[in-house]
């Protein structure tokens, strides 16, 4: 089929191999434009930009899509279905009607379970034990069309968002090309009304942790926000980044160290920490980290 493909993050560069792999012919590759980034602010162009770019692909960046040029332009493409997967834009309806066949939205979770931006995340700070991926037919909506193909998966009980992304990243990419193979012999299925949930896009005041919660929950996010924003806690005056975590026996004053082995006290339980990072350093493991950071038993997070 020839496709506009439109993606923007990490999350949407397997999908785009996929097609390409599977001998589609990708009319063109939209995605967000360059954003400034980094210590000396320079333009940074999108994961899926960059790949596009490299594969030798017609790519484009439209601030929006909503004036007549953009329309125009799109339409010239000529597509067959757009594919779209974590793009950064609402689709306005001249958009989503312009490809003959429609767009297509591989969305990451069991619709109507978590429509909106921030899905994997929200589906292990929930404590969510399944997820999926989508293939839905676009609509003016947010999430809410008819969904051709899912597919299921567990969530393990210390898997963080960044691992589960990746591998939904891969269920969706092979899910849609399936489903593009067997696009006429789907059956469009309306999203039921009961138990839809809305993942609203992570505010980083969530992040810092609260120490007097029940240890699940601080499990949940730690996992949930790993690695991005990260959840966060202050040890002996610095601020902290938490990556992974496992909730453990043990009781005391929440937030103390129950041991000089980074098990802390929680509202109720305690978590054993395992992942952590200082602001400027990279990620360590609870080892590495207390050889340069020692958090005696009795210290206060």
């Amino acid at each position: 089929m020839r496709i506009i493909f439109m993606g923007t993050p990490d999350f949407s560069v397997p999908v785009l191999d996929a097609l390409v792999a599977a001998g589609h012919d990708i009319a063109a590759v939209y995605c967000q434009p360059p954003r400034r980034a980094g210590r000396g602010k320079k333009e940074r162009p999108s994961p899926v930009q960059v790949r596009a770019e490299t594969m030798g692909l017609v790519v484009r960046h439209p601030v929006s899509l909503r004036d007549d040029a953009a329309l125009a332009e799109f339409r010239a493409f000529k597509a067959d279905i757009a594919v779209v997967v974590a793009y950064g834009l609402i689709l306005p309806q001249a958009i989503l009607d312009a490809p003959g066949r429609g767009c297509l939205n591989i969305h990451a979770s069991l619709l109507p379970r978590w429509r909106g931006a921030a899905p994997i995340h929200r589906a292990i700070m929930a404590g969510d034990k399944q997820t999926g991926v989508c293939i839905m037919q676009m609509e003016a909506g947010l999430d809410t069309g008819p969904v051709l193909m899912r597919v299921e998966t567990g969530i393990g009980d210390e898997e963080t968002t960044a691992e589960l992304h990746d591998r939904l990243s891969a269920m969706g990419a092979e899910a849609i090309v399936a489903a593009l193979d067997r696009l006429d012999g789907l059956t469009p299925l309306p999203q039921p009304e009961a138990g839809v949930t809305y993942a609203d896009k992570i505010d980083k005041a969530e992040a810092r942790v609260d120490w007097t919660r029940p240890a699940v929950e601080i499990d949940r996010l730690v996992r949930g926000l790993s690695n991005f924003p990260g959840a966060w806690t202050e040890i002996a005056g610095q601020r902290v980044k938490l990556l992974a975590s496992r909730c453990v026996a043990g009781a005391g004053t929440a937030g103390t160290a129950l041991d000089d082995r980074l098990t802390i006290a929680c509202g109720d339980g305690a978590i054993s920490l395992l992942r952590l990072q200082r602001a400027g350093k990279g990620a360590q493991d609870s080892e590495t980290f207390l050889r340069g950071c020692p958090v005696p038993k009795g210290t206060q997070l």
